[in-house]
């Protein structure tokens, strides 16, 4: 087994590459390739998060839907729905809960 194989990915990550009989979209190596570069965005973005708390925005669900909006344009390299997986991701790892986001993303 190659060390590819060996990273866990969690459901809520197949979820935005299933469809609803619960077939991927993309091959297993595009979504495990996709699921390393949104886990590491959202650990690089803590750090971020945190600063804005501590110093421009005292609340969390303002920080994580303007960090939303950030990811959801074009230039960010991101589909919508990875968008809103790694702004889940950043609230759960900062222990804070996740925004209401809008069907459209926003």
């Amino acid at each position: 087994m190659s060390d590819d194989n060996q990273i866990y990915i969690p459901p809520s990550f197949f979820a935005v590459y299933s469809d609803a009989r619960q077939r991927l979209s993309e091959p297993i190596g595009v979504v495990r390739a996709r699921y390393e570069i949104c886990e590491d965005l959202a650990n690089h973005l803590v750090g971020h998060a945190q600063i804005q708390h501590h110093t421009e925005v005292p609340v969390e669900s303002e920080i994580l839907r303007r960090i939303h909006a950030g990811l959801a344009t074009p230039e960010a390299g991101v589909s919508a729905a990875e968008a809103a997986w790694i702004v889940q991701r950043l609230a759960e790892l900062l222990g804070w809960q996740g925004p209401e986001l809008a069907p459209d993303g926003d």
